[in-house]
């Protein structure tokens, strides 16, 4: 009985794969910089409303394949919210129980979008208890913990099989640069850019990859330092992504370059580009498009033209009441200003 179930729990997640279209690839146009073009990889549309879709699918299914989970088991989480919004959603289409251990400063909205999908939200005062939490929940109710920080590199495919790297590559086939200069991206497990990474040494593009890195992160000093005992006690301003140790899924050596990117910068970039697209995107999103014009603009100086491609993780609409709050933003983030003018 046990093994119908996991054949059909995975035919149920292969479905859902089938009804969901590709996402859509933004071509955004940089004015101050004449033969350059951005690309925004729009993983906002997914059916959980986020990038972390395409994790959470691909942890079900290694953890289905490994045994690991079967009828009834339940599923515990470690997450900032949007990976455990995505879990929640397979969790229901799968009919398993659902726990999201997660920072009690997640977003409301993130958590209203769990329990919508029938999970419930473990919370703790300390980011950094989330682990420890999540694996004494498993010990408790005989559930699985499903641990994204530690096998969010391994469990997609990076050599294809429509993973997000190789759905760029297909839907730039026919723009003026189909082989992108760079790909730029933010880290919260790091799986994301290692599936990238590997896939372009795999393919053999010269494509160059680069990491962004929000303040309070650890990536950035580990991939200069290569100290896995790096630690941070402060917890990060931007959700979803940095870290405040070295995550397992953070393979350093497949990213090429590593840029900081300061929480007000993330934030003013966001709202520059909610005027761009007409619509609200998240602050990791602002994050990588920082980091995106950094290289445009060292291409213009440069005199080079090419393509530049990021992701649009999610969709603002989930902060309302935290990025997209003024006052909110000056009592947690600071004075925006400064980068504003910088961007206007």
């Amino acid at each position: 009985m046990s093994d119908l179930w996991v054949s059909h729990a995975i035919k149920e997640i292969n479905a859902d794969i089938q009804r969901s279209a590709d996402t859509h690839l933004i071509r955004l146009p940089l004015a101050a910089y004449p033969g350059i073009w951005l690309y925004l990889k729009d993983e906002s549309t997914h059916p959980s409303g986020s990038l972390k879709h395409r994790l959470a699918r691909s942890l079900f299914l290694y953890g289905l394949c490994n045994g690991w989970i079967k009828e009834g088991t339940p599923i515990i989480e470690a997450s900032s919210g949007s990976t455990a919004v995505s879990e929640a959603y397979f969790a229901r289409l799968l009919g398993l129980p659902f726990i999201a251990v997660m920072p009690a400063t997640t977003a409301k909205r993130k958590v209203e979008q769990i329990t919508f999908y029938g999970g419930r939200c473990h919370f703790v005062s300390d980011p950094c208890q989330m682990y420890a939490e999540s694996e004494q929940l498993a010990r408790e109710l005989n559930g699985h913990f499903m641990d994204q920080f530690t096998y969010a590199e391994r469990a997609t495919d990076w050599r294809g099989n429509n993973n997000i790297a190789d759905s760029i590559f297909q839907q730039m086939q026919n723009e003026p640069f189909p082989v992108p200069e760079s790909i730029v991206m933010s880290a919260g497990t790091g799986g994301t850019s290692a599936t990238i990474g590997r896939y372009l040494r795999y393919q053999g593009h010269a494509t160059r990859l680069t990491v962004v890195d929000p303040e309070n992160s650890v990536f950035y000093d580990y991939w200069h330092q290569r100290d896995k005992t790096l630690r941070n006690t402060t917890g990060g301003k931007i959700e979803g992504i940095g870290r405040p140790r070295v995550e397992p899924s953070f393979i350093a050596d497949v990213v090429d370059e590593m840029i900081r990117v300061p929480d007000a910068a993330s934030i003013a970039t966001m709202l520059w580009l909610e005027k761009q697209l007409g619509r609200k995107p998240g602050a990791s999103t602002g994050t990588n498009v920082w980091g995106a014009l950094q290289i445009a603009s060292r291409m213009a100086e440069e005199q080079r033209t090419g393509a530049i491609v990021t992701l649009l993780c999610d969709s603002g609409e989930r902060y309302l009441d935290s990025y997209y709050n003024a006052e909110w933003v000056a009592e947690n983030i600071g004075d925006i200003t400064p980068w504003q003018n910088m961007l206007n």
